[in-house]
């Protein structure tokens, strides 16, 4: 077993190859003066079962980069080639809701596809039914396992916490944790007016003097969680917390945060944030621990059917 990483989040890829007990393999990446990518493997991988870790994260750039290397891998005779994708981006568009408009998330497993690749693992899609586009194995991780273990730590009391769903979206992860934490559930009914823009239509469930936990899968701009958290304030709730898996942050995001009524923003590090995206209420996480898990188990023929779990 050999694990390489892209550029796109070389700290967490280092931190699971150091629970695994292995050392990252040397893959050299440069550019030409036009910016075109070129990659070459700096060791011998021919009959390896290979792991390549990139999140997909703008820029698009990371997605030829996971490509490339997909391709170099398989030309270079690995028995096996599984793309690691912390964060699988361009998972958005996963159906053709407008006219005219392309699938998204099947182009991006057409193109791993179309290289060889053999198996991928990724975490917390923006929808599950990514899996379906191809006949590949796949496996889908969760980050609630690192999630709900933090917020234990927070010593919820059951009859005094809520776990507020932002969107409909959102609702099974919510309710899930809610179960689970014995805590209360609510919902937000949100109407999306164009992309990045959301406008709150309804609340239901009971804030008043409760601790609120927001969850989310992603978090982008932050509209909809300083919207949400807005409305928790303004229905009397006593705190108000937002948790997700990926936080990217573009845009004014920090600043919104930042000058928001959240008490603290909870992510974990599928994306690997530059310093101007992170502010002080911001709270990371580390998943290394389940991707590791994950690439042993894939390694060595075993279940990882144990990492779904609480």
């Amino acid at each position: 077993m050999k694990i390489f990483s892209g550029r796109s989040n070389q700290p967490l890829a280092e931190e699971i190859a150091e629970q695994i007990g292995t050392p990252l393999g040397k893959v050299e990446i440069r550019q030409f003066s036009d910016g075109e990518l070129w990659v070459q493997y700096a060791e011998n991988i021919r009959g390896e079962d290979l792991f390549i870790i990139q999140s997909t994260n703008p820029p698009a750039e990371n997605i030829l980069e996971l490509v490339l290397l997909i391709d170099a891998a398989v030309r270079a005779s690995a028995d096996r080639v599984t793309a690691v994708i912390p964060y699988y981006g361009y998972g958005r568009q996963d159906r053709k809701d407008q006219p005219r408009v392309p699938i998204s998330a099947r182009v991006m497993i057409d193109l791993m596809n179309s290289v060889g690749v053999n198996r991928i693992l990724t975490m917390d899609l923006h929808s599950s039914q990514i899996q379906g586009f191809t006949a590949l194995p796949f496996d889908h991780l969760y980050a609630r396992q690192v999630l709900f273990d933090r917020l234990r730590q927070l010593d919820l009391q059951p009859d005094g916490t809520t776990i507020l769903s932002p969107d409909v979206g959102s609702v099974p992860m919510a309710q899930s944790f809610a179960k689970h934490l014995g805590v209360g559930f609510a919902l937000i009914d949100k109407r999306r007016t164009s992309p990045n823009k959301a406008e709150i239509m309804h609340l239901i469930g009971d804030l008043d003097g409760k601790q609120v936990i927001i969850m989310d899968d992603m978090i982008d701009t932050g509209g909809t969680i300083v919207n949400a958290c807005r409305e928790a304030l303004e229905n009397g709730a006593e705190s108000v917390i937002a948790v997700a898996t990926h936080g990217i942050f573009s845009g004014d995001a920090s600043k919104k945060f930042s000058e928001s009524g959240l008490e603290k923003v909870i992510v974990t590090n599928t994306i690997n944030l530059p310093e101007n995206r992170k502010f002080d209420k911001l709270e990371v996480i580390s998943v290394a621990g389940l991707f590791a898990r994950a690439i042993e188990c894939t390694h060595n023929g075993e279940s990882i059917s144990a990492l779904f779990e609480f």
